[in-house]
Order: structure tokens, then sequence, then C-alpha cells
């Protein structure tokens, strides 16, 4: 038995150096933030040298009052993506693209105009980037991205009113990501 354990010691011992390879991350886009505060987050972990597993998650339960009139905005939502990322050189660093699936719950209007759209969407987004190691822990990302699908919306005269425009269901091809994310690799 003491054989076996100074065995398994010196296998953790001398194994420490593979064993330190960065393959987590947990990262934050603060162009989202931006977004009329809209709180994220996503973490990865590199399964290999040049793939990554992706899931992150959305949400915004806020609502901007504007004037006294009853007048608001709001980009409510929450939602959830899964998805790879492809690194041509090494895992967190570097350029990469991405494929991912999503759902999305949304609520938003009253930004550019007092309509208000809410609904549910679902489907695929592709998005492509860079990642800029500042620290061995911590990474500067940069990216764009765009993701397709179908959502079932119900359009309404304004955010409080209730009077419904238009409802149905549509495809739609949407910006995803406009990227500025804080990544901590561990």
């Amino acid at each position: 038995m003491k054989k076996l354990f100074i065995l398994v010691l010196l296998v953790l011992v001398t194994g420490h150096r593979h064993m330190d390879a960065r393959k987590f991350s947990v990262s934050t886009n603060v162009m989202d933030y931006i977004n009329l505060g809209t709180l994220n987050l996503e973490a990865s972990y590199g399964f290999s040298q040049h793939w990554s597993l992706n899931a992150g998650a959305k949400f915004n339960p806020f609502t901007f009052k504007l004037k006294d009139d009853g007048s608001q905005m709001q980009n409510r939502q929450q939602s959830y993506e899964i998805g790879v990322r492809l690194w041509p050189w090494h895992v967190f660093s570097g350029w990469w693209i991405a494929g991912k699936a999503k759902y999305q719950e949304y609520n938003r209007g009253g930004i550019f105009s007092g309509k208000t759209e809410e609904g549910d969407g679902f489907g695929i987004g592709f998005s492509a980037g860079y990642s800029y190691m500042v620290h061995p822990n911590l990474n500067l990302e940069f990216g764009l991205g765009l993701w397709t699908g179908i959502k079932k919306y119900a359009v309404y005269d304004c955010p409080s009113c209730g009077l419904t425009l238009e409802s149905g269901t549509k495809g739609f091809i949407l910006p995803n990501e406009l990227l500025l994310s804080l990544v901590y690799v561990f």
C-alpha cells in the first residue's frame, strides 16, 4: 500500500507539467454591458489543441423609464447558447472561428421607435475573432458574429399599452455578437 501511494504521488508530481495545460476559461463581454446592462457569462473547455466547447448565457431584466409620459426602453432577454470553436494555432490564443446553437426569449422596444417586439428565437450562429494574450491567465478577445433561425413574435404599439400590431413566426438573420471580452484562462 505504501508503494502504491508513493507511485501515485510520483505520477502526480512528475506529470504536473502536462496537467498544467490551460483547459478552461470563463469570459464576459463588455459590449453586452453597454447594451442596456445585459449580464453575460461564457465558459469554455479546451478538449484538444485546436478545439474548445463553449456554453454561455445572457440575462437582461432592466427597463428604463424615459419620461413622465410612460415611455420606456428595454432590451430584456434571457438567452442560452452552446457551440464549438476552432483555434488554428492553439486553444485560447490567436484567431478562431465558431459555430453554435442558440435560444433567446426577448422583449425589446422604445430604443429607435415606440414599438415593442417580444418573442422566442431559435437558431444557429457563426462568429470569428481573435484572442490576445495579455497575461498567462488573462486574454482580451475581439470578435463579430451573426445568427439565423426562426422566431415566434408579437409586435406591440408601445411598451405598456398592449395593442398588438402583428404576430407570427418568421425566419431572421441578425447580428449576434460584437465581442470585446475579458477572458480568464485556468
